[in-house]
């Protein structure tokens, strides 16, 4: 399948794909478009046009043209044809790039002129082409300016006084004729709702349309979208988003993310769960969320997607959209329901990462479709002491033969096919991946959506997109007391040993809850005894007493430990599964006389004083000093790395507060200076 994937990265000035309905007569609701703001001078631009977009189609290659120069004057810039080329043996047009007259630079041969230097290079510009029953299409699109608007010297281009011209012959009022002259088609298949809404039958006489190829949205929704993804590019330059289209126009599948998002995923990019609650209970908003987990094991949203369908195709333009975004790296660990479309989409896409069905999904599923044994609490004791407590692979797999001949479902087909997928799911298979506590081994424990209490199966997208922007700045300001609460409290110590006296004062506090209970739970662990040795490498066995502190119920525990590097690794895989270290391991180590954990099992993601700046990539101080653009962008980034170094305490705000009025009052003095 042929997927139009249209990237906008931080572009206030392009509308959401399709939403175009420019006709003739209708000069006053081309007027109630979105307004387009110069980021210099904070005034409202473009009202009278709405932005290019591919897909838009005229009645000829004039009409076509003269959109492009009224939207380009109404912004402030002109325009040149760059390229055209005809049919072989023939005049007739078929093609053409129309660019703003700064795109290029000056020739070789042109460098010494004394003529002022216009061309910067711009990118923007437009890619037309003749379709069926001579219509022209804008099959590409680029919006983006890397230069200051001049409306003044604009006015003064050929392009310009060629419109003004054409208005003076026909001596009527100049908008007036810019807005009839641009005889724009309404695609067929576009109707009111928007992108192809599901409210409409209009033009389905004629044009056959297969609805479960599309998005389905009520009415407003795609004014919804629009709304909030223009809104967001304003205040969030590194805004992110990509649609998806139909050949017919019609929007299929939608995915964004805000610059914090981005920023995040470089910290906590290892593992990520694909959170497809809302796709597969049939919500009536076709959600698919990418969720981390922060340093605070709280849930981070890392992207959004709205899809039209749950194909393999869908998954595939998903899932290298999400990647595009995060500049081609991979999690190391991907979590998913049990799905064999996604599976599939998953194995193409993101080949070397380790994917796992999320457990507690699968325990759950297990149970809903056993009948009469959801609610057995002997099968539902004997299911999670196979699945949770087996340490060993023919451990685990003789209690599950166990478990199926002692309840009689040798024979149940879904049971069988799940066992088949073992090692997706069963944690005694997955030792060796890194979970970092996101799909929790213990039993009880779940992983809530992200979304979880704000969105029900009712809710619609506009009650989603008003409330998203509400709930990620609960979810931010909650880490950020977090941060400040971890940063600057004294844990209180359970016990006396060094360990925990160690990382109270690296780990933030829910991490440290953590290993404080494995700490506590040390005193459970006894007779610790060598059963291997092979130099520097040795195994150990540690008993383990139960919550009863019943003896003959102990357990046994293998630990192996290098005394040459300091490594140290036990049967139960905790450190993989939760990112520290387990109190077996604890107790090998304090055995050793080792006093201090080795560093490589303190993660960076877990502490409370590694830096994390939720600001774009800072990248290059190098800045072209006669580029506005660069400016801002610089500008911007630095300010924020000072706002998030600033929050780590109230002495680091009070200098960055202090620092923030010294600049701007130094800057106003040099504006003082040109007044």
């Amino acid at each position: 399948m042929d997927h139009d994937l249209q990237i906008e990265d931080g572009d206030i000035e392009n509308d959401c794909k399709q939403m175009l309905n420019i006709e003739s007569n209708d000069h006053e609701s081309d007027r109630e478009g979105m307004a387009l703001v110069d980021s210099q001078s904070g005034e409202s631009l473009g009202k009278n046009y709405h932005p290019p977009a591919v897909g838009m189609e005229f009645e000829s290659y004039d009409d076509a043209y003269n959109y492009y120069n009224c939207y380009a004057k109404d912004l402030g810039f002109a325009i040149r044809v760059k390229s055209s080329w005809t049919k072989r043996n023939s005049k007739e047009k078929r093609g053409a790039v129309l660019c703003c007259n700064c795109e290029g630079f000056k020739m070789i041969k042109e460098a010494n002129s004394r003529r002022k230097e216009t061309r910067t290079g711009c990118p923007a510009m437009i890619r037309l082409r003749l379709v069926e029953s001579n219509r022209w299409r804008v099959d590409e699109v680029k919006v983006e300016h890397n230069h200051l608007f001049d409306p003044e010297r604009a006015q003064n281009s050929k392009s310009h006084k060629k419109m003004d011209a054409g208005t003076k012959r026909k001596a009527e009022p100049a908008v007036d004729v810019e807005v009839r002259t641009i005889k724009l088609y309404r695609t067929p298949v576009v109707d009111q709702g928007g992108y192809g809404s599901s409210m409409s039958n209009e033009g389905e006489s004629s044009h056959h349309v297969d609805r479960s190829k599309r998005l389905t949205l009520k009415e407003g929704d795609a004014q919804t979208i629009n709304n909030y993804f223009s809104q967001a590019q304003l205040g969030n330059p590194n805004f992110f988003y990509l649609m998806d289209l139909t050949d017919d126009g019609y929007l299929r599948n939608v995915f964004w993310i805000d610059s914090r998002s981005r920023a995040a995923y470089g910290y906590f990019g290892d593992v990520v769960l694909f959170d497809t609650v809302y796709l597969s209970n049939n919500y009536e908003i076709p959600l698919l969320a990418f969720v981390g987990l922060n340093h605070h094991r709280q849930s981070l949203l890392l992207g959004c997607g709205l899809l039209a369908d749950e194909s393999f195709d869908t998954y595939i333009w998903l899932f290298r959209a999400w990647l595009t975004c995060m500049s081609g790296r991979p999690p190391q660990t991907i979590i998913t329901d049990r799905c064999k479309t996604m599976q599939g989409a998953v194995a193409e896409v993101f080949p070397r990462a380790h994917h796992h069905f999320c457990l507690p999904y699968v325990m759950q599923s297990i149970l809903q479709n056993l009948g009469g044994l959801h609610e057995s609490e002997a099968f539902q004791m004997v299911l999670n002491r196979t699945v949770y407590d087996s340490l060993k692979v023919d451990e685990f797999e003789l209690a599950w033969e166990d478990m199926i001949q002692h309840f009689g479902i040798m024979d149940h087909e879904w049971l069988r096919a799940l066992y088949e997928e073992r090692e997706r799911w069963a944690p005694v298979y997955s030792k060796d991946t890194f979970f970092a506590g996101l799909s929790t081994f213990q039993k009880g424990e779940s992983i809530y959506p992200f979304f979880d209490g704000y969105v029900h199966q009712q809710t619609s997208l506009k009650e989603f997109f008003d409330m998203y922007e509400l709930v990620l700045q609960k979810k931010n300001h909650k880490e950020a007391c977090d941060d400040f609460e971890s940063r600057n409290s004294s844990p209180m110590l359970k016990t006396r040993c060094s360990y925990e006296l160690q990382l109270s004062k690296l780990y933030t506090n829910e991490i440290l809850r953590k290993f404080q209970d494995e700490v506590v739970m040390m005193s459970s662990c006894f007779s610790i005894e060598q059963v291997q040795g092979n130099g520097s490498l040795v195994t150990y066995t540690i008993k383990e007493r139960d919550c009863d502190d019943n003896l003959r119920d102990a357990r046994n525990y293998e630990v192996m430990y290098d005394k040459a590097g300091f490594e140290v690794r036990c049967i139960c895989s905790c450190f993989n599964f939760k990112g520290h270290l387990c109190r077996h391991a604890l107790c090998v180590l304090n055995y050793n006389g080792v006093e201090e954990i080795p560093f490589q099992y303190i993660l960076s993601r877990w502490r409370k004083d590694f830096n994390r700046l939720y600001v774009p990539d800072l990248g290059s101080d190098t800045v072209d000093i006669s580029n506005p653009v660069q400016w801002f962008d610089h500008l911007y980034k630095r300010a924020m790395q000072a706002v998030d170094e600033g929050m780590i305490s109230q002495e680091h705000y009070m200098v960055a507060w202090q620092a923030f009025k010294e600049s701007l009052n130094k800057v106003r003095l040099v504006v003082d200076k040109h007044v």
